[in-house]
């Protein structure tokens, strides 16, 4: 089979037939050599290369030395959906999650936390540094920033499985309502490399987040690192006549 498409465009056409043959696949299965696909599709080695270096390097194929080339694990989804005011709530993300706590610890809040959770510069902060873990699996590294009076008896264990929010809620109080979140790509540093069992510079998603309670009050600034090839989010959105 010969791909109908003009020589500048084939490297596309390849990958979406390699996204093709990958569809419905388990993790893990086995996909033709560079040398029979190539031939098969009737294009040059380097394009075909090119094509599939693109997908080992989005996650969706592993390649293997000595071994070939393989589908990659599945991805981790988080859903965000939407609501008729415009806002939008965030179901559980799929997957068994725990957490290995890395740091715990207070600090003084300094400039720049201060201004994140709306607090005097000498204010107590608790810092926690965990490593989020999805069904055996290394998947993100979560910086949280709380202020410390609202959390006082918190615990590293307690940061280890469970909703956090929940525990937030019947323990200490705080009705986490709201939040504004950003979404941004990134490469892992040398430290998140290790982390995550990625190599450094790996491609990544960084999520920020500032959360309020019910009254307004901002309760938590969160700077996260998740594996670009493992995480993915995705929005049900609702329009209107005025929608861009």
């Amino acid at each position: 089979m010969t791909l109908p498409v003009r020589a500048g465009l084939k490297r596309d056409a390849v990958r979406d037939y390699l996204l093709d043959l990958v569809a419905g696949r388990e993790p893990g299965a086995a996909i033709p050599s560079e040398r029979d696909l190539a031939r098969d599709l009737g294009v040059s080695r380097p394009t075909l290369r090119a094509a599939v270096d693109d997908l080992v390097h989005a996650g969706v194929l592993v390649r293997e030395h000595g071994r070939g080339t393989f589908t990659g694990p599945q991805r981790v989804t988080q859903s965000l959906a939407s609501t008729p005011s415009g806002s939008f709530y965030a179901p559980p993300a799929e997957g068994d999650w725990i957490s290995r706590v890395l740091e715990f610890d207070t600090r003084v809040a300094g400039p720049q936390l201060a201004r994140r959770l709306q607090l005097a510069p000498a204010a107590p902060v608790l810092r926690v540094v965990r490593l989020r873990v999805v069904d055996g699996e290394p998947m993100a590294i979560e910086r949280l920033h709380l202020p410390h009076e609202l959390v006082v008896g918190l615990e590293p264990q307690d940061m280890e499985q469970g909703s956090f929010y929940r525990l937030l809620r019947e323990r200490f109080d705080v009705d986490v309502r709201s939040a504004v979140q950003v979404l941004e790509a990134t490469v892992t540093d040398e430290q998140e490399a290790q982390l995550l069992a990625v190599p450094v510079h790996f491609p990544a998603l960084m999520v920020e987040r500032t959360t309020r309670d019910a009254g307004g009050r901002i309760v938590e600034f969160v700077r996260s690192i998740y594996r670009g090839d493992r995480y993915r989010v995705t929005s049900e959105l609702h329009f209107d006549a005025e929608s861009g």
